[in-house]
This record gives C-alpha cells, sequence and structure tokens, in this order.
C-alpha cells in the first residue's frame, strides 16, 4: 500500500471504512471456509478409526487361540513320548 494522506471528506472515510470492511468479511469467509473443511477431514477420519477398530475386533475375536493350541500340542506330544517308551 502507499501512504496516502488521510481523507477529509467523509464519504471518502466511509467508502474506505467499507473496504476494509468488506476486505474483513472476505478475510473470515475464507477462515470458516477453511475450518468447515478441517472439520470434514476430522469426521472422516475418525468414522476410519472406528471402522478400523471394528475390523480389529473382529479379527481378535476370530484368530485361533495360538497360546491353548500350543499347550494341546505340547502335551499331546509328551503323551505320545510317554506311549512310546512305555512300548
Amino acid at each position: 500500500m502507499t501512504a496516502q494522506p488521510p481523507p477529509s471528506d467523509p464519504a471518502a472515510v466511509a467508502l474506505e471504512l467499507e473496504r476494509i470492511r468488506r476486505s474483513i468479511e472476505v478475510g473470515f469467509t475464507r477462515q470458516d471456509g477453511a475450518l468447515a473443511l478441517l472439520v470434514q477431514r476430522t469426521d472422516q477420519t475418525d468414522a476410519e478409526i472406528k471402522e478400523h477398530a471394528k475390523r480389529l475386533d473382529a479379527l481378535e475375536r476370530s484368530r485361533w487361540p495360538l497360546p491353548s493350541l500350543a499347550a494341546l500340542v505340547s502335551v499331546a506330544g509328551l503323551a505320545l513320548s510317554l506311549w512310546q517308551l512305555g512300548k
């Protein structure tokens, strides 16, 4: 901006104030739009996280009980060893 002498005309002052007000409104509108976009992205991310949590829970419920299976196999192996020794 170039330095201009302050206007002495009330109409010029009103015009400059209107320009400033419009500039502020445009800035607020841009900020509002950016915030709305961020809120939308956050909502989408929250929904994706909830979906992933549901899928993980389903996978955890349906997985093989590996520690129990390992214990069962080791007991069966011990039983077979003892049976082979007894022969």
